[in-house]
């Protein structure tokens, strides 16, 4: 019986493989995960109990993880540019490129971060990349002045406002 050295090797890769699957079957567990509890119900000093902060108010189940009235708004208020993609539960609102009818050679992408559960000017961040079309017709990035990712937070603001105002009940 002579020795082929593809049918060893194919021995121990196979070898090698069925070990690192019963390694990893073996760290599987059917009991669910630990939590913690950012506050303790213990008595004692919790500087944020006296004031009503320190944690998050707890998301209702099927509800999404960041502010609706700032996510209903986002996408109200970009709703003249192609959405890329939107994350609901991480609060990332990203557009694809946008080229004005006017300007032809000048393109613009925004995202969206939602940072809180609630209704905050320091909840929302905007980001606004441009770029523009080089002599050989080729996209360059070119850059956004400051403004204009400040007046589209305003924007979102304001219609956050306005939605959650339609919302109060008299």
């Amino acid at each position: 019986m002579a020795f082929e050295r593809g049918s060893v090797m194919r021995g121990v890769a196979a070898g090698v493989l069925a070990l690192s699957m019963l390694s990893m079957t073996a760290c599987a567990s059917n009991k669910p995960p630990k939590t913690f509890s950012t506050q303790s119900d213990e008595p004692g000093l919790n500087p944020f109990k006296r004031f009503g902060g320190g944690a998050k108010a707890p998301a209702s189940e099927g509800s999404i993880g960041v502010n609706g009235y700032l996510w209903r708004a986002s996408l109200d208020t970009l709703a003249f540019m192609p959405l890329a993609s939107a994350d609901p539960y991480g609060g990332v609102i990203i557009t694809d490129w946008y080229v004005n009818p006017e300007t032809p050679a000048e393109r613009f992408k925004a995202t969206v971060y939602i940072l809180d559960t609630r209704l905050r000017a320091d909840g929302l961040n905007v980001t606004v990349f441009k770029q523009s079309k080089d002599i050989n017709g080729a996209w360059v990035d070119a850059p956004v002045a400051d403004q204009t990712a400040t007046d589209l937070e305003n924007a979102i603001l304001t219609r956050a406002r306005q939605l959650r105002l339609s919302n109060i009940k008299n």
